[in-house]
């Protein structure tokens, strides 16, 4: 009896009048299609023109050939989804409203508006692209987002907004132009990953967002890569920042994380930033031709540093601090590219201990002018007393266990491209209106 009961539940549950329904292009076809569908139904769209806004309150997929434009007109968000299993795919987007405040967008996925899928879309010409805004279980996969060039990029929406969305999956989309890549806030369990981003102010951008991922992802070009914020039990793996100007990652507030196996190129300030972040591992990156390698404050402890290298960077470390620091786990240290080191057993472990940083480094940092004085005999007798008596060292970083050779992490031909298209670009002085170190403009 129990069983039968349940085959009937799920009987009702199932639409029985689900149906293909093809939409022509015209003033109010797509609202009126919307209206008369039933549950289940999938209402292919001709190509043509389609006018918004338009509210999908069940279940239904929208899908088009990508010649299919739907076009919100400046008026809010394009299409508002409001019921759950709502599929997006193959249509181009266009046109929302500019109030930043409303989050207007192409998408608006609402709270109790679950397992939304927007796929392969095109979305252009919006202030947001996509703004999962309570809605679990999302996926936002393989779209292009194009969005508007404000002269004032903070005035600019997002590609990708997430709040209190548990469970979204952000992947293969192409961002560019903008504000952030994505923005995600007070959510959780999301996995962001083998996306790319282009033009923009971040890349990735965590505010409070616990135990997710965000792997394979590719930033080129932006003010920031990956900014990790307040926010705990993140994995960052395997991404790539080449050429953002001010960190290709950076961890503000951010504990129990687990950074591995990315590579930050060609930054002009820092390629690693550490702020008050506590108990993360970093391991197995290699952080290659930037202003400062790392930026460590003195307010983050317990952190791990191994298997990670730093390459022909103007400044390896810069951390201002007394504490004596360890920065190797279990005999692996750091590959230094300034190190001038032998291994004379061959253990690939070099024999001679690694500082980064002596007492002159310290005084140049809290006092600039001090670099004119940089070559005078007195410094270099300061600097040659440390080296030969290392216990007038002051506090600082130590690897005891320094590599003899670095990570090596490949980068596509046609990444490889793109990175060469942007090189340079922030010697020209094109920081629109961007303070990153003003937390107020995240």
């Amino acid at each position: 009896m129990f069983a039968r009961l349940i085959t009937l539940l799920v009987l009702l549950s199932t639409p029985i009048s689900a149906a293909d329904v093809h939409v022509q292009p015209g003033k109010g076809t797509l609202a009126a299609a919307i209206a008369g569908a039933a549950p289940g139904d999938v209402l292919i769209l001709s190509g043509g023109a389609y006018l918004g806004p338009v509210t999908i309150d069940r279940t239904l997929t929208l899908q088009g050939d990508g010649t299919a434009t739907i076009d919100g007109q400046g008026q809010g968000t394009v299409i508002t989804v409001t019921g759950d299993d709502v599929v997006l795919t193959g249509l181009h987007i266009t046109g929302s409203g500019g109030v930043n405040a409303d989050i207007d967008s192409a998408v608006k996925i609402v709270k109790g508006a679950d397992r939304t899928r927007v796929e392969g879309n095109l979305l252009t010409d919006n202030m947001h692209g996509v703004d999962v805004h309570g809605g679990l279980d999302a996926r936002v996969v393989d779209n292009v987002i194009e969005g508007r060039k404000n002269p004032r990029m903070n005035e600019r929406g997002n590609g990708i907004y997430v709040w209190n969305s548990p469970g979204t999956v952000i992947e293969g989309n192409d961002v560019r132009w903008g504000r952030d890549g994505i923005f995600s806030n007070a959510s959780k369990k999301g996995t962001y990953k083998n996306n790319l981003f282009r033009d923009l102010r971040f890349a990735v951008h965590y505010m409070y967002t616990h135990d997710s991922e965000i792997s394979g992802n590719i930033s080129i070009g932006n003010h920031l890569g990956f900014a990790i914020m307040f926010s705990d039990r993140v994995v960052v793996k395997d991404n790539l920042s080449l050429g953002d100007r001010e960190h290709g990652l950076m961890l503000n507030f951010a504990n129990n994380a687990d950074v591995a196996g990315n590579l930050v190129r060609g930054g002009t300030k820092k390629c690693l930033f550490i702020y008050n972040a506590h108990k993360n591992l970093i391991a197995n990156n290699r952080f290659e031709g930037c202003g400062i390698g790392i930026h460590f404050t003195a307010g983050s402890e317990r952190n791990m540093l191994t298997g990670n290298a730093f390459i022909a960077n103007q400044e390896q470390v810069k951390y201002v601090g007394t504490r004596f620091m360890e920065w190797s786990f279990e005999g692996r240290g750091n590959y230094w590219s300034d190190h001038p080191a032998f291994d004379l057993n061959g253990d690939g472990i070099a024999d001679g201990v690694y500082r980064p940083n002596d007492l002159m480094d310290h005084i140049l940092w809290s006092q600039p002018a001090a670099k004119l004085l940089t070559g005078s005999p007195a410094v270099q007798l300061v600097r040659w007393s440390q080296s030969s008596f290392p216990a007038i060292l002051p506090g600082g970083v130590t690897d005891s266990h320094p590599l003899m050779q670095p990570i090596t992490i490949p980068v596509r031909a046609d990444v490889a491209a793109m990175e060469a298209a942007v090189a340079g670009r922030w010697s020209k002085g094109n920081y629109d209106d961007l303070d990153i170190d003003d937390l107020g403009t995240h």
